[in-house]
């Protein structure tokens, strides 16, 4: 998902933000452009894309976390079953050395021994059962220790299954969001006529291509000596080039913008963050001058959305609902950072 604007169209959103004020206080100059409204709806429908995708980010950065939590999850009630059967087995091996211990009598050692008939095999007899009691002592105090680290490891998956709850109830919150803009994305195209939304759809490319049926792609740009894995990741976005914007999506039949460097990168070898704004710090920076194929390129303050360098000053991305993957110029939006990895 993408906002397609550039600094050249700070005009169109002050011409928007004018037409808002105006409608708000009932007032519209009688001077107004009669295509100011089409181009504040033009305008508009890109803030919903760009919100949505500022949401799909979040979406992205609380599933990785519930994903994270569910491992860890696992992992404790594993660690709890086992725990439980260690303290089952010293139970069972406590119980027989009380049985033991039972069925010795009694009596006062002194007294048995007095009335023995056999002193040194009760000696005997007494020694081992003074070393069954130290055995039981120890075995005592492990199991207690045992069950007191059980009993930690409880309180830590209770913890940790109160975090995961509450992180998928973040996920429910930003995917809701995020439906919700997209959502009044589609109705506020659907206000435009048919000539206006294509118009929107070409303003909307900066240029860029999706190589629709029977096209030709843009011919690959000289990948040079650089890193072989920025080499395949970029053939890799370039065959994914015409699938649909798909949020959430990391391929590979939809992809949304970060899940398209995930995959790419996925099949050059390479472990990526989820998201666009771990990418920007998933390698160094380097300054736009010096992009070369395969580096990311994330835009906006926040890195809310993110590319990559393809060569030729051209980038491969998924640019937002509706769009699908494509070409674009590598400064179609403000606040760009190089990343190499």
């Amino acid at each position: 998902m993408a906002s397609h604007r550039r600094p050249a169209r700070v005009t169109v959103l002050t011409a928007a933000a004018v037409a808002t004020a105006a409608a708000s206080l009932g007032a519209v100059p009688a001077s107004a452009d009669p295509g100011a409204g089409t181009e504040a709806t033009r305008a508009r429908v890109d803030r919903l894309y760009e919100e949505a995708e500022r949401a799909a980010e979040g979406f992205n950065q609380a599933d990785e976390k519930a994903d994270a939590l569910r491992r860890k999850v696992g992992r404790a009630q594993d660690s709890l079953a086992r725990g439980q059967e260690r303290i089952n087995r010293m139970r069972g091996a406590l119980g027989a050395l009380a049985g033991a211990q039972y069925r010795s009598g009694g009596l006062d050692p002194a007294l048995v021994l007095l009335l023995s008939s056999d002193p040194d095999s009760y000696l005997d007899r007494a020694s081992a059962l003074d070393r069954a009691t130290a055995r039981q002592s120890a075995a005592l105090t492990e199991l207690q220790r045992e069950r007191r680290r059980l009993d930690q490891e409880r309180a830590e998956a209770r913890t940790a299954l109160g975090e995961l709850e509450r992180s998928r109830a973040e996920v429910a919150r930003h995917k809701r969001s995020v439906e919700r803009k997209l959502a009044e994305a589609r109705r506020v195209l659907a206000s435009l006529t048919a000539a206006e939304r294509a118009d929107y759809e070409r303003a909307s490319r900066s240029g860029g291509r999706s190589a629709g049926p029977g096209e030709e792609l843009p011919p690959p740009a000289d990948l040079g000596p650089g890193d072989p894995r920025g080499a395949a990741a970029v053939m890799a976005a370039r065959s994914a080039v015409g699938k649909p914007y798909v949020w959430g999506a990391t391929g590979p039949s939809g992809f949304d913008c970060s899940g398209l460097m995930v995959w790419s990168y996925r099949q050059a070898g390479v472990s990526l963050p989820r998201t666009s704004s771990a990418q920007r710090y998933a390698g160094r920076q380097v300054p736009l001058s010096q992009a070369r194929p395969g580096d990311l390129v994330t835009y906006r303050g926040d890195a809310s959305h993110v590319a990559i360098y393809a060569g030729n000053g051209q980038v491969i991305h998924a640019p937002y609902p509706g769009a699908r993957v494509r070409y674009d110029p590598v400064n179609m939006m403000s606040h760009v950072t190089v990343t190499r990895l």
